[in-house]
């Protein structure tokens, strides 16, 4: 006999499968409500299991069941058929492998007595129909309790009830899929049952059918230990609140020494100089704290330093944008940041460069990336804190973002055209951007051309149609810098939060999505709505962050509770980046690092290239600037960087420099006890210990000269985690 060919037996088994005429569609099982929360909750049409990209023994699900009618053919059209029997379907592939009745890769996944065997049981029985556009849609998910207090040991069920178009609500607390994002303070079982298992804060993750939702749980460590102290301003109301609730006790003020250290390192990437340090000690100004912070943002290093920050968010290098292209969006930039250009503004004018690179600096946006899709990505992640990469092949496995949002997002840049100018004069030869005629983005899995959308459009979250406009960037850059934007300034103050305080209200900072919930929701809400109040203001923001007493707070090596430093109750020491660190060295050396063509006074924080050579900032860390996650810049610490600060001819070379900072004391002949506490004061910002001056002295006692003495002193200084450390 005869093979037949494959089309039909696929012909062969829609018709088997087809619904009966005794039995209504809309009286039998509906394919997305009743059979794919089993392919969920079973993990079938997981990442590492069928709903991978190339699939799993030949058969593939779309991930997570983003689409219906591609699962429907898959389970009973493909592979002639053969997944399916309605006449038995006891016998079908997709029952007997799951319940471990034939052999599979994946597992016992669906024992036989259970519902989601009986439901899938059924469906095939009915004649396994598909989706229809008419069916029922998931339109929310109600999860109760949403904020969850357990003491250690205790236990709570959730209760997930599931919304439908045709006024159904079910409950769906069995089909649900939960995860913790920090297991060792609450676990969670596959039925919702929510068990504290220590103290601390975590977030549950209750995921059905495309949609998501976050419970919050609080396990406290225990009683208030002592009072939190006054408040500052608004950030330490809610800061306190959180406290309470959780029996924390925050860590006292930072003395005026920790603190002039600090600010000054965060603010503008530099060290407090000894003749600083001194004059704000002996202030009695109560208001000297406040008016320092004013002042630092004032300096010209501030600008340098928030100008290398957004240099790797951009990625500037000379490699996309050559010398002269690089120098024209440093200048621009620069330029932004001096004159506290607000962050709606900035945006909207990197978003709607036009015109030749030299002559206009935020043309380089569209040199670094080229393509609309690598814009979009870029626009999304730097701009939204949103990482839409997922969804360039499949929809987004923990957010709501589809194949839709990604291409309707990279359609605004459909139309950008670059051109040589070939002008010789003033600017060159320089590329220009400008907008085309036309341009188009298509839908890789239909074909079809993909109108611009903004994200969450879809969800009923950014407003009308899109107006159009002889720019389509137009509408985006509206859109994006709006004061209503669920994205764009919760984005800006998560980010300024994390560079200040050392991890953010939502942690990774560039990551904002509904399954990553900040740890402090309103008091994010709460910065994020003054940000807007105050027009964007980056300086304003700054400002009110540095006044609050939970910046204030001194740092813990050791803290017996909040570890992590969820909650803020102390500072938590971290590595200062290679740029910053390398200056610090140079000061408290007193010399000037050489780069290569560049004037001899230049400093680390200032470079607009990431791509000057530098050892020392290679080892601690410095960014390539090829991704715009903020995970690229490393601060880390390794042994690497230890030996290198041990071993460092160059380091030793700055030592003894005849003009350096030792030679100019010395030269001076000041006296030992005005030594010791300048190079203190130049390194660690503080004056010596008892203790330390003892052990100084006893060391320089020791040295075969007074110079050599003071060269270790000042080595030990510089290799000593105090120095390293922004603390």
């Amino acid at each position: 006999m005869p093979s037949l060919p494959g089309r039909f037996w696929a012909s062969l088994a829609l018709v088997c499968a087809a619904p009966c005429s005794v039995h209504s569609q809309d009286a039998g099982p509906h394919f997305v409500r009743d059979v794919l929360p089993v392919l969920t909750k079973s993990g079938c049409n997981a990442g590492a299991c069928h709903g991978s990209f190339q699939g799993r023994g030949g058969f593939r699900l779309s991930l997570l069941g983003f689409d219906p009618q591609f699962d429907h053919a898959a389970l009973v059209a493909e592979a002639r058929g053969r997944r399916i029997f309605p006449a038995a379907p006891e016998h079908s592939l997709i029952l007997r492998k799951p319940a471990g009745l034939m052999a599979h890769g994946g597992g016992r996944r669906l024992p036989a007595d259970s519902d989601g065997y009986r439901r899938l049981q059924d469906w095939i029985a009915r004649g396994a129909p598909g989706p229809r556009g008419a069916d029922p849609r998931l339109t929310r998910l109600e999860i109760t309790p949403r904020d969850v207090e357990l003491q250690p040991g205790k236990a709570l069920a959730l209760k997930v009830q599931a919304h439908w178009s045709d006024n159904v609500t079910e409950d769906v607390t069995a089909w649900a899929v939960y995860d913790s994002t920090q297991e060792h303070v609450a676990a969670v079982s596959p039925r919702g049952d929510i068990e504290a298992k220590g103290p601390g804060r975590s977030a549950v993750m209750v995921r059905y059918l495309g949609q998501f939702a976050v419970v919050n749980v609080s396990v406290p460590y225990g009683t208030v230990a002592g009072p939190p102290g006054p408040r500052h301003n608004f950030i330490d109301g809610h800061l306190q609140a959180t406290w309470a609730k959780l029996g924390l006790s925050p860590a006292p003020l930072a003395g005026d020494a920790e603190f002039v250290r600090r600010v000054h390192l965060d603010l503008i990437g530099t060290l407090p100089t000894p003749d600083e340090i001194r004059a704000f000690n002996r202030s009695n100004d109560p208001d000297k704290r406040a008016k320092l912070i004013d002042h630092l943002l004032d300096r010209s290093e501030y600008v340098d330093y928030w100008a290398l920050k957004w240099g790797d968010l951009l990625r500037a290098h000379r490699r996309a944008l050559g010398e002269k292209g690089l120098a024209s969006f440093s200048a621009w930039l620069k330029s932004s940041l001096r004159g506290n250009k607000g962050m709606d503004q900035f945006v909207r004018e990197l978003l709607l460069a036009q015109g030749n690179l030299y002559a206009h600096g935020p043309v380089a946006f569209y040199f670094v990336d080229q393509t609309p899709e690598d814009l979009a990505e870029t626009t999304a992640q730097i701009f939204l804190g949103v990482r839409m990469q997922c969804a360039k092949c499949h929809h987004h496995p923990f957010e709501a973002w589809s194949q839709e949002d990604y291409y309707g997002l990279a359609a605004f840049f459909a139309r950008i055209e670059r051109k040589d100018t070939k002008e010789e004069g003033r600017y060159g030869g320089a590329q220009s951007i400008r907008l085309g005629a036309r341009g188009e983005v298509r839908h890789p899995g239909t074909g079809q051309v993909v109108a611009p959308r903004w994200l969450g459009q879809s969800l009923g979250q950014s407003g009308e149609k899109i107006p159009d406009t002889p720019d389509p960037r137009q509408p985006l850059a509206d859109w994006l810098t709006s004061g209503s934007n669920p994205y764009f300034a919760r984005n800006l103050v998560n980010r300024t939060w994390g560079y200040l305080l050392g991890r953010g209200l939502v942690e990774p900072i560039d990551d904002l999505r509904a399954t990553n919930p900040s740890a402090h929701p309103e008091l994010l809400e709460a910065l994020t709505k003054d940000f807007v109040a105050h027009g964007f203001d980056m300086k304003h923001l700054l400002r009110t962050i540095c006044n609050s007493r939970a910046y204030k707070l001194a740092s813990e090596l050791a803290p017996t509770r909040d570890a992590d430093g969820l909650f803020f109750t102390h500072r938590r020491p971290r590595r200062l980046p290679a740029e910053v660190l390398l200056d610090a060295v140079n000061q408290a050396a007193g010399v000037q690092e050489k780069f290569d063509k560049l004037p001899p006074e230049t400093r680390a924080i200032s470079l607009a290239d990431s791509s000057i050579s530098s050892y020392f900032l290679d080892t601690f860390g410095k960014p390539k600037r090829t991704t715009t996650c903020e995970c690229e810049r490393g601060d880390g610490s390794d042994l690497s960087q230890v030996l290198h600060l041990v071993n460092s001819d160059k380091l030793q070379q700055k030592l003894a420099d005849p003009n350096g900072r030792l030679a100019r004391l010395v030269n001076a002949k000041t006296s030992d006890a005005d030594m010791i506490e300048d190079l203190y004061l130049a390194t660690l910002s503080r004056t010596p210990t008892a203790q330390e001056q003892e052990t100084v002295r006893r060391l320089l006692a020791a040295a075969p000269s007074r110079r050599g003495g003071y060269e270790d002193l000042l080595w030990t200084l510089l290799n000593c985690a105090e120095f390293v450390f922004n603390h």
